[in-house]
């Protein structure tokens, strides 16, 4: 029993400290700079804890991470912020014009936003854990995105749970605001990589 107690209060400061990196990281780059590279160094720090290479310092494998993946993770940061502007302009635009013909664009543009959020979710994770292009990283995410329903409808619901938890404590964000869920995403998204890694074994064999 006392060893769980540790592990968990280990587990507890191991996030307070990432969510204090992830902000602190975040405002070093001024947000618009910062935000993407921050959270793609927090995600590695997870994948390494899940991996069971939790002996490693937190701050410098976190700011390895940031320095090695500050242009790439940008680079995905301004194709995110680009085809987020371009949703939104297509939003407004259909919100002033309530035409028959506009509403028909109405479900393919809503189907678009819905997959690129589910897919966007598991962009991180497979930015870290698989050595691939940067297009082909997008590609991946949306693959695996696809054949796991069930872990992304876990992981929705948890990210929920969170919000609704932190809402009520607001206390609880600036400490796990960001690790937390991060590692809610993180942890669902490396259980999908470990079961198709599984397959694809089995089925070589």
């Amino acid at each position: 029993m006392t060893h769980y107690l540790y592990k968990i209060t280990v587990w507890i400061s191991r996030l307070a400290i990432l969510n204090l990196l992830w902000l602190g990281f975040s405002l070093l780059g001024l947000i618009v700079f910062g935000f993407f590279p921050a959270t793609v160094a927090m995600f590695a720090v997870l994948r390494s804890w899940l991996r069971g290479e939790d002996d490693r310092p937190i701050f410098q494998t976190y700011w390895r991470a940031f320095k090695a993946e500050f242009l790439a993770a940008n680079g995905y940061g301004i194709l995110i912020s680009i085809l987020g502007f371009i949703v939104y302009l297509n939003l407004i635009f259909m919100s002033v014009n309530q035409s028959g013909s506009m509403l028909l664009l109405h479900i393919p543009l809503y189907t678009f936003l819905i997959f690129s959020a589910l897919t966007l979710l598991y962009l991180f994770p497979t930015y870290v854990h698989y050595d691939l292009g940067f297009f082909l990283i997008i590609k991946q995410a949306f693959l695996i995105m696809m054949i796991q329903p069930i872990q992304t409808v876990m992981m929705i619901a948890g990210i929920a749970a969170s919000a609704v938890v932190m809402y009520y404590i607001p206390g609880l964000s600036f400490f796990f605001g960001g690790s937390f869920i991060a590692l809610l995403i993180m942890a669902t998204c490396y259980h999908s990589f470990q079961t198709i890694e599984k397959k694809q074994q089995s089925r070589s064999t």
